[in-house]
Parts: structure tokens; C-alpha cells; sequence
């Protein structure tokens, strides 16, 4: 089992960055593939990046690909979102989880373990 704990939300401008943070407890981080999604108000949830257990291989929603990078340390059994180029759309309560599997998925239903998710919030 693994508890993951979400940092690093904040307000921001349109055109700035954040750097999201999921500290994971537990051994076994690296055997997890991890996965970041969003969810606005009124709005599913949505998927937003994805990275292999090794870190070796990635995945991302169109609407970030180019401007947000997942990785991974498995030493310190942290996962990473660096947002750059924020846009109001990306305002949402940002959760990260964990799949009991190596490989990478982009239906929450394929994850295991969720944490209680951080406020990005981008003002126009």
C-alpha cells in the first residue's frame, strides 16, 4: 500500500509555472506507475500525465503535451508535475495516484492510490 500527499498548488497568472509535488510513502514507489489528473468544477475528472514505473516512458493529455512534463525521483519517492505556460483552463484540484502495475494508463479507474489532490488556480 502507498499514501501519496500532493504540494506545491498555488494561484498563479496566465503564462506562469508551478511545480507540482506527490511524496509517496511506502518501499515499493518504484514499482508503481504514477499518474496525475485534474478536476474543475463542474467537470470530470480528467487525466493529464502518466509515467512507467522506471520513469523510462511517458504519457500526456493533448491539451498539455508541450507545455507540462511528469517525471520521477524513486530515491526521495517523489512524483513530479512542472506546469509551464499556465492557462485560466488549466484551473483545477490536481491529484496524483499511484497503479500497482509497471505500466501506464490514462483511465483513473486503472489506479490503485490517490491523494487529496492541490488547488492550481490561473487567473487571466
Amino acid at each position: 500500500q502507498v499514501q501519496l500527499v500532493e504540494s506545491g498548488g498555488g494561484l498563479v497568472q496566465a503564462g506562469g509555472s508551478l511545480r507540482l509535488s506527490c511524496a509517496a510513502s511506502g518501499r515499493t514507489f518504484s514499482s508503481y506507475a504514477m499518474g496525475w489528473f485534474r478536476q474543475a468544477p463542474g467537470k470530470e475528472r480528467e487525466f493529464v500525465a502518466a509515467i512507467t514505473y522506471i520513469g523510462g516512458g511517458a504519457d500526456y493529455a493533448d491539451s498539455v503535451k508541450g507545455r507540462f512534463t511528469i517525471s520521477r525521483d524513486n530515491a526521495k519517492n517523489t512524483l513530479y508535475l512542472q506546469m509551464n505556460t499556465l492557462k485560466p483552463e488549466d484551473t483545477a484540484v490536481y491529484s496524483c495516484a499511484a497503479r500497482n502495475s509497471p505500466g501506464i494508463r490514462r483511465s483513473y479507474s486503472a489506479y490503485d492510490y490517490w491523494g487529496q489532490g492541490t488547488q492550481v488556480t490561473v487567473s487571466s
